[in-house]
């Protein structure tokens, strides 16, 4: 009879990854849902290989502090509620704190940030939710977010994709959705 046993972190942070990020454009979902909360008026997606190599988010929004960046990456950890009773005045896309964790399990992700009242921006590089970089650097105000090989830990979801134009056909359907909303 097979022993049950209690999974590693690592391993529940990839399973629960795949409950958000399905597919290249679920990650662009998130990430532009987070530029609109985030008070962006400008937010500019560009993408590689249907998004499975190369994401990349551009806003103008009010960008993270230094001192909360590597949190915004913890699971659950939100800027959008504090407690349940906020859940009954949501007016976030937003607010589970499930999107960055799940997007930093599954690819390698470099968010570089700066907020208003910042002199210099904030760096951080992951890979795999390991952080592998965190440094000062040189930046405009808001948030880009760079990620890359999409599932390169997780094999087995990567061959479910899609080919690189049918996935990027995803993509430009979903921003061609938002848009039309705006």
């Amino acid at each position: 009879m097979a022993q049950i046993h209690i999974l590693d972190s690592e391993t529940i942070d990839k399973i629960a990854a795949g409950e958000v990020v399905e597919r290249p454009s679920s990650v662009v979902k998130e990430l532009v849902e987070n530029a609109i909360d985030a008070g962006a008026v400008a937010v500019t997606v560009e993408a590689k290989d249907g998004g499975i190599e190369f994401i990349r988010v551009t806003d103008n929004g009010c960008g993270m502090e230094r001192e909360q960046l590597r949190t915004a990456f913890l699971r659950h950890a939100t800027s959008k509620i504090i407690d349940a009773s906020d859940l009954m005045r949501i007016r976030s896309l937003g607010f589970r704190g499930e999107a960055l964790s799940s997007i930093a399990a599954v690819a390698k992700v470099e968010v570089i940030t700066k907020t208003p009242d910042s002199i210099t921006g904030s760096r951080i590089l992951l890979e795999g939710a390991k952080e592998v970089g965190f440094d000062e650097v040189g930046a405009p105000e808001g948030t880009t977010f760079l990620v890359r090989n999409l599932f390169f830990n997780t094999p087995v979801r990567r061959k479910f994709l899609k080919q690189p134009a049918t996935e990027g056909g995803y993509i430009a359907d979903l921003m061609e959705i938002g848009r039309a909303h705006v």
